[in-house]
């Protein structure tokens, strides 16, 4: 969004990469603070399947929709990125490419857990005045296994368990189509369709009121890792036990 007499107009972008689809949103920014304006709807927003090719798609879609919106790289006040729970490779090529972004144009990065995002997102389809009941992401970890999202845990369901909900616990489910109850899945498909402005408006809460992340610590969380790749202390690191 930049204006024709070449002025520059500040704008918040969100990544997110944890799904089956890519998303990415545009929001306009307050030059001084940063966030968007309360309530103001995204400025763009595109979202795909990508497969296993993400690192073909990302940046050719955000220089579309950059294109799309009229809005400059330098336009950009700070990158707000989904950090999971998901998968290796969705997850690598994200936040690679959000660090990438922010540390050419030294601006902020904000890391928004996904899980997070998708029930805010749930959360914003309910009638105002009205209580939102309790809800709990189910997430595939892998061909059998699936995570579980409850009160801000995660926890491995491995094939063939349920989860344990509370009662009158809402359960969301993406990406679970055939493994999950379908007015789940059905939730699922809602919660994705709202993630891109609710990761713009988290992130813009936290931008605003804590500052950007420390670029070297901010981590993604990985529900399943190839094979010969170990977890350590929050990281990951190719494990020399090839056998």
């Amino acid at each position: 969004m930049t204006a024709s007499n070449g002025q520059h107009r500040p704008a918040l972008l969100a990544i997110d990469t944890a799904t089956s689809r890519v998303v990415i949103a545009l929001a306009r920014a307050d030059g001084r603070r940063g966030e968007p304006p309360p309530g103001e709807p995204p400025l763009g927003e595109s979202s795909w399947v990508a497969g296993q090719h993400h690192g073909e798609t990302l940046l050719p879609a955000l220089d579309r929709l950059l294109g799309e919106t009229r809005v400059r790289r330098s336009d950009l006040t700070a990158v707000v990125v989904g950090t999971g729970p998901g998968t290796f490779t969705g997850l690598r090529v994200g936040l690679a490419t959000a660090k990438g972004l922010v540390h050419g144009l030294g601006i902020p990065i904000i890391g928004v857990s996904t899980a997070s995002a998708l029930l805010a997102g749930m959360d914003a389809t309910h009638v105002e005045g009205t209580a939102s009941p309790p809800q709990a992401l189910l997430l595939p970890a892998g061909p059998q296994d699936r995570v579980l999202v409850q009160g801000g845990i995660a926890e491995l369901l491995p094939a063939g368990s349920d989860p344990d909900l509370e009662p009158g616990t809402t359960l969301v489910a993406v990406d679970l189509d055939g493994r999950a109850p379908p007015d789940a899945v059905a939730r699922g498909e809602r919660a994705l369709s709202g993630l891109g402005p609710a990761l713009l408006r988290l992130g813009a809460a936290r931008l605003a009121s804590q500052g950007g992340d420390d670029l070297a610590q901010l981590v993604p969380d990985y529900v399943t890792l190839p094979r010969g790749i170990r977890r350590e202390a929050g990281e990951v690191s190719w494990s020399r036990d090839r056998r």
